[in-house]
């Protein structure tokens, strides 16, 4: 993607300028608010209210249901014939990512120019009704996540609520090295190197120290196909997975990891991670560890979509999607936890919500996926009975679609409202 002044810079300074707007003015929405649409969705037991209300104050849910309080003064805002959610959550994003040649963009483009694209993502995605995200990576942008983190928490931008990591942890020669350049070059891995537990922990209170959330690691890769099969070298031991959740433990975090497949994802669940993502491939003792502990799979069944559509795209990459979608549905069968998130980055910020759409289409029903999305979403993120449902006493992270989720789950691609921390991002438009 080329880097237009027309496009991007005007929409940053309309970002800013917005958002400084709201600070400036006070306008937190400390006023009460009530909200009216025609339905309103109860994610933990998918019982649709009719007709719904919802009253705000401040940045929180006071009251739900058919009819509500009205206090003096309070704004009320009719939204027609939709139903009321939670705002989205992606538990596997990449505000640091575009489209277009992955690899070369983080070589190419300076960390200050990353950074004000990565705004511009974190604005498009909360636009989308996304309200609350966990950003894995910045793909070698070091810790300048944390700067857009603390901007939307101050108002500076507009964005989602965000979990963030700085760069991933890789082992020398691993999956997000530099692999493929002339190594006399020097060019730089796109995570942080560590190559044993001793060097996981120094890495891990760097990054602590520089703003991070919690620690992403790849456990997995380069990924092989043959055989009918998939094969995917581990990084880490478990006891080296192990010592990466004890550290972050201590710091207050937790680790997610990037993992296909076995002994990898293995490896993962013996350790306690916190969530193992993409997921491919589960053994069985990996599938009954996971359910033991709680720990969700998180399938990122778009970015695989994507690149296997792309024009010229290898046969090895549909062969893949296959194989996946193959696995999947016995993860579903053996009750396996999920999670929603979609790698978004490589494909337009904005479009995630195919995640949702997809995992019902392999197999999943759409109150379950809307369940993992925004309950597991939620307690992943670290914000459990905070946001993912629409109850009082609950941050007023709140969108509006066209239709019921349950009967189809493409409305929510079609996101026509969006509240964030009860101020109104994007008012009542007509479904895209």
């Amino acid at each position: 993607m080329k880097f237009t002044i027309r496009s991007s810079a005007v929409a940053f300074l309309l970002i800013v300028s917005h958002a400084r707007f709201v600070s400036a003015d006070g306008d937190k929405g400390d006023h009460a608010i009530v909200l009216h649409a025609t339905h309103l969705l109860e994610i933990d037991s998918g019982h649709l209210i009719t007709p719904a209300e919802i009253l705000i104050q401040g940045e929180r849910i006071i009251a739900v249901g058919t009819s509500v309080p009205h206090p003096a003064g309070a704004a009320l805002i009719d939204l027609g014939d939709t139903t009321l959610l939670p705002g989205l959550i992606d538990a596997h994003v990449h505000l640091f990512l575009h489209p277009g040649s992955e690899d070369l963009q983080t070589v190419e483009e300076s960390v200050p120019k990353r950074t004000i694209l990565a705004t511009l993502a974190a604005h498009d995605d909360l636009m989308a009704g996304y309200t609350a995200e966990r950003d894995m990576g910045t793909e070698g942008a070091g810790s300048a996540d944390s700067a857009v983190r603390d901007a939307i928490n101050s108002g500076q931008i507009a964005g989602p609520r965000m979990r963030i990591s700085g760069n991933a942890i890789d082992i020398l020669g691993g999956h997000e090295d530099a692999n493929r350049f002339n190594p006399a070059q020097h060019v730089l891995s796109n995570a942080d190197y560590a190559n044993n537990a001793a060097e996981i922990v120094a890495v891990i209170r760097e990054q602590h120290k520089e703003g991070s959330d919690f620690v992403k690691v790849y456990e997995t890769g380069k990924d092989k196909f043959y055989d009918g099969t998939l094969h995917t070298p581990y990084q880490y031991t478990a006891a080296e997975l192990k010592a990466a959740v004890d550290e972050a433990d201590r710091v207050g975090g937790n680790v997610a990891v990037h993992a296909m497949g076995e002994p990898g994802t293995l490896y993962a669940a013996q350790a306690g991670v916190a969530s193992i993502d993409h997921a491919t491939q589960l053994s069985d003792e990996t599938v009954r560890l996971m359910k033991e502990k709680h720990i969700p799979a998180v399938p990122t069944f778009a970015i695989f979509e994507y690149f296997a559509h792309q024009p010229g795209a290898p046969a090895r990459e549909t062969t893949l999607l296959d194989y996946k979608i193959k696995e999947f549905k016995r993860q579903i069968a053996a009750g396996v936890p999920f999670a929603v998130g979609s790698d978004v980055g490589p494909f337009p910020h904005g479009t995630q919500a195919r995640e949702y759409v997809l995992m019902v289409r392999y197999g999943m029903k759409p109150l379950a996926v809307l369940q993992a999305g925004l309950l597991n979403g939620a307690k992943l993120l670290g914000w459990g009975g905070q946001i993912g449902e629409l109850k009082p006493n609950y941050y007023a992270d709140i969108i509006a679609v066209p239709g019921s989720p349950l009967d189809d789950i493409t409305v929510l691609e079609r996101v026509a409202f969006v509240m964030k921390n009860g101020v109104v991002v994007r008012p009542l438009q007509a479904a895209r």
